[in-house]
């Protein structure tokens, strides 16, 4: 039997296939892929499950609508669930369908259990019904008498139905959530559900007979067992319930559900009562996180802001949308996707930070030891302590992430990493070592630290990017080498042997043209790019009519333009260059960020209003540039000193920066 101490079960909702998944799908499942990853790194026994819910009379219809039976229905959006999760490299361990024998036949022998206990009993239910969720809705859950929910209509039903008996186990799961307060994650989430269940927990209708496809009631087949007891189900019978004892035994109870908010309630109130109800542990813990939404709020086809995850894997790499889903919104909260953002992540933190990082050290290395890594030399200059304490820091910070399913942070972590690597080569100046050649032992294990901390971050990249790592291992030299490149080997700094050779490769992440992808987005989501919006005519005319319009002459300024100042105003503002060492929001103050800056010479504090459209994390390793000789105010009672440069339009804001070569505290002009 496999060890207990070493196993991990997680899991994703099961998808309902009817129709074709989009961004909001892929988020919540390189999520589960990336703990996946991460854990079988730290030496654990992984499964990682992943499915589809196939039943219910959503389904039913759209079969009929296109005059096919429902399996072959499902059967083709299911290939296509499949291959998305193929394209984003989803390490599933098993993928379950709710029509597989596997699954329908245990599903029969819960059902028969919890009926013989008296868990569940034939009534009738009337009442509202949204048929889009599958879901009875309660008169006083109705928002403006519609699904509260998904917002659309509901309808009146009236039907002999089977129930089962939540009420019985109301306090009993209230005490669970006060003995486990880690049950039910983010705490808002856990504070929804208690208050929803001290409200009263009315009986759930588990069968429906107004359709057919389904699994059948054992003994009654005009009844189909309802998507409580048919999908939640999933979770045990994939792993052997009633089927395989030593497995079930070994994985369960599962380590994590991932699930959205939006079905946050069926995973910690009915599912825990199913189980408890059944005599099995409960889960772990449930953790809800939040919706990927558009400027237009949720995702949906009929508004048109669907985001189709393989158009940006195809254009953009998939290692760039899985760094995007993971690092700009912290897991259990709501992100918004623009394209402005997806762009600036690639080209801040992929090409200049990370990207422009790799180059800059196997170029050296070439360039000034003909491709050979040097040997490491203790504190051969007095940044090198500083360095190695960062990387411990990062290791330790990613790995505590990670255990708390702060994949944000967990990134934020590394690319602190990355961007404390990129400030010593500012500090260290290999560029100047190189021209002393009794300094050539020191140049050589400065660019030492440069290849062993990449090395470390490759390591610790793995269970976000799929692909990035060994792009690294491949331009270091350690491609293959397995000693060089597990989780284990960066406990220690200064594993990578002196001697290895580095190989110059292909930019990881080409920088993008910001103002041309966004628009290549905004089209690709059905809108129209501001360029496009601002070139079409006042009227319908011609082609030619609208070129001419596009080549008009442009108004000259407006009344309101700022007055003209001098050279010699100008040269009174000091620019310089900084990056962000840390960044947290002001107590208090919605809008206001408070910024910890290296200026090269000295660190600085400066308060900005950008926390609208930037997140902390979002910010720690990038440069900006600050206006370095504002006299220092106080806002919101902590000190500012100095101001960062953005770009505005509208509520469209663009911190201003420069290339990653460009040293911290040079003087911009």
């Amino acid at each position: 039997m496999t060890d207990r101490r070493k196993t991990y079960y997680l899991t994703t909702p099961i998808y309902y296939p009817s129709d074709k998944l989009h961004i909001g799908h892929a988020y919540t499942t390189v999520a589960g892929d990336a703990m996946a990853r991460y854990k079988r790194l730290r030496g654990y026994d992984v499964i990682y499950l992943t499915g589809t819910d196939e039943h219910g009379q959503k389904i039913e219809r759209k079969a009929a609508e296109k005059g096919v039976a429902p399996i072959d229905f499902v059967d083709g959006i299911v290939a296509g669930i499949k291959a998305l999760w193929s394209k984003l490299d989803i390490s599933y361990d098993d993928f379950i369908r709710t029509t597989e024998e596997r699954h329908k036949t245990v599903v029969q022998a819960i059902f028969r259990q919890l009926l013989e206990q008296g868990d569940i009993y034939l009534g009738e239910y009337e009442g509202w019904y949204c048929t889009p969720c599958e879901s009875y809705v309660l008169e006083r859950q109705l928002v403006d008498g519609n699904c509260p929910d998904c917002g659309r209509p509901v309808e009146k039903v009236k039907e002999q139905n089977y129930f089962l008996r939540l009420s019985k186990y109301a306090d009993r799961l209230l005490q669970h959530y006060e003995d486990h307060p880690e049950f039910i994650q983010p705490e808002s989430r856990r504070n929804e559900m208690i208050s929803f269940v001290k409200q009263g927990l009315e009986d759930l209708a588990v069968s429906r007979n107004t359709f057919d496809w389904g699994i059948k009631v054992p003994d009654n087949p005009e009844h189909v067992i309802y998507v409580w007891i048919d999908a939640l189900s999933n979770y045990i019978t994939a792993i052997g319930y009633k089927a395989d004892d030593a497995k079930f035994e070994a994985y369960w109870p599962a380590d994590v559900h991932l699930v959205g908010k939006d079905i946050i309630r069926f995973h910690t109130i009915y599912w825990p009562i199913m189980l408890m109800a059944l005599g099995l542990p409960l889960p772990k813990q449930v953790f809800a996180h939040g919706w990927f939404l558009t400027k237009e709020g949720k995702m949906s086809k009929s508004k048109g802001n669907v985001i189709d995850p393989v158009l940006l894997i195809e254009r953009y790499g998939l290692d760039a949308l899985r760094y995007f889903l993971l690092r700009d919104v912290p897991f259990g909260q709501d992100g918004v996707f623009t394209p402005e953002g997806f762009i600036e992540r690639i080209n801040f933190d992929l090409a200049n930070d990370l990207g422009n990082l790799l180059n800059r050290t196997v170029v050296m290395i070439d360039k000034y030891f003909n491709g050979e890594i040097q040997p490491l030399l203790p504190n051969a200059t007095e940044f090198d302590a500083s360095l190695q304490e960062t990387v411990r820091q990062s290791v330790a910070k990613a790995e505590e992430a990670m255990e708390k399913l702060e994949f944000s942070v967990a990134l934020a972590a590394i690319w602190q990493l990355i961007g404390r690597t990129n400030k010593y080569i500012d500090e260290t100046q290999p560029w100047l070592l190189v021209k002393d050649e009794a300094s050539r032992p020191k140049l050589g294990s400065v660019l030492y630290h440069l290849a062993e901390s990449l090395r470390i971050v490759s390591v610790l990249l793995q269970p976000f990017m799929t692909r990035t790592p060994a792009k690294i291992w491949e331009q270091l030299g350690i491609a293959g080498d397995a000693g060089l490149t597990s989780w284990d080997s960066i406990g220690e700094f200064g594993r990578l042997p002196a001697g290895t050779r580095v190989n110059k490769g292909d930019a990881l992440f080409p920088r993008l043209d910001v103002a041309a992808e966004t628009a290549y987005l905004i089209t690709a989501m059905g809108g129209t790019p501001p360029s496009a919006e601002a070139a079409k005519p006042e009227a319908a005319g011609s082609a030619e009519a609208a070129k001419s319009a596009s080549r008009a002459p442009q108004p000259s300024a407006p009344a309101s333009a700022p007055a003209e100042i001098g050279i010699d105003d100008f040269i009174k503002v000091e620019l310089r260059v900084a990056r962000v060492l840390e960044a947290e929001p002001v107590k208090g103050a919605d809008k206001l960020l408070k910024l910890q800056l290296d200026l090269g010479y000295e660190r600085r504090q400066v308060v900005s209003g950008i926390a609208k459209h930037y997140t902390p994390e979002s910010l720690v390793g990038r440069k900006v540039i600050v206006v370095a000789n504002l006299k220092p105010v106080k806002l919101r009672g902590e000190l500012s000193q100095g101001m960062i440069l953005a770009a505005s339009e509208g509520d469209q804001l663009t911190l201003a920066t420069v290339a990653e070569d460009i040293p911290v505290g040079a003087i911009v002009k």
